[in-house]
């Protein structure tokens, strides 16, 4: 064993503990910041400073989701919220995937889709509204194809800039050691890509949160965001906020079950993250 072998086995032991607990304190000093100011705006509102009809204090909030959830609204409505964003991620994410690998593997493919699909990932959410409800009709479907295309977008540009990314050298050197295609693709592209793709499906699951709004919007009678819109109607910001607070909390809880579901898949990596 190498002095520098004996040096690293007898260093890590020491260092390793230490980064559980950094982790711990880190997640909990995020929390730190939304509670001051939840405590420092229900302070204004409490000493006559700020005026809370329009952005209504925490205990107000609080007591909004409370009166939700004791009904059986909250969960409804999140439920409906849930099942559509899912499922047009799930859709537009496999789309985006496929498109992306072929547009970014194939220079023909590339020059044919590539300029089209710019052009229309140009084009606003709302825009297509009309459309969907026009194809699809006001129900399900209209509402599930709006957030695949929201998804779709990041998800194509993050795996075709990926693929066209991959580092020369390391193809080069799995074709040294002979590597049938499939195995290039298993052992080589595939590890070279994973990280690009992990993110840009977290980028896609956020729009998808976005686009829901938008698909709730249109002649929904379940779902967050049919619950802001009633909330705006009958000139109830409480309700808005607790539905605003609804989403931040869902989708932070769906993006860390995607991180938590692909970081198995990124354990090969070393990185810097922890010291930088």
């Amino acid at each position: 064993m190498s002095v520098l072998e004996i040096a690293t086995a007898v260093d890590e032991p020491e260092r390793r503990p230490a980064a559980p607990r950094r982790g711990y304190g880190l997640a909990v000093a995020g929390f730190v910041l939304p509670v001051v100011l939840a405590i420092l705006w229900e302070w204004l509102v409490a000493a006559g400073i700020a005026n809370g009809r329009l952005m209504p204090p925490p205990s107000v909030v609080g007591r909004t989701l409370w009166g939700l959830a004791a009904s059986g609204e909250l969960l409804t409505h999140a439920g409906a919220t849930l099942w559509r964003v899912a499922a047009g991620f799930g859709l537009g994410a496999l789309a985006g995937t496929v498109l992306g690998a072929v547009t970014g593997a194939l220079p023909v493919a590339r020059s044919l889709l590539d300029p089209t699909l710019q052009a229309l990932r140009a084009i606003p959410s709302i825009a297509w509204v009309p459309l969907f409800i026009l194809w699809l009709g006001i129900f399900e479907a209209s509402k599930v194809a709006l957030i695949a295309v929201g998804v779709f977008f990041p998800v194509y540009l993050g795996v075709a800039a990926a693929i066209q990314g991959i580092d020369r050298k390391i193809v080069e050197v799995g074709r040294v050691f002979r590597l049938s295609r499939l195995a290039m693709v298993r052992r080589v592209l595939l590890p070279a890509i994973l990280p690009a793709w992990i993110v840009a499906l977290r980028s896609g699951l956020g729009l998808g949160f976005m686009f829901v709004v938008a698909a709730e919007i249109m002649g929904a009678s379940e779902g967050l965001g049919y619950l802001l819109v009633d909330g705006q109607q009958l000139g109830r910001p409480g309700t808005i906020i607790a539905a605003i607070i609804s989403f931040a909390v869902l989708g932070k809880l769906a993006d860390g079950l995607l991180v938590a579901i692909t970081r198995p898949f990124l354990a090969w990596q070393d990185t810097a993250r922890d010291k930088l």
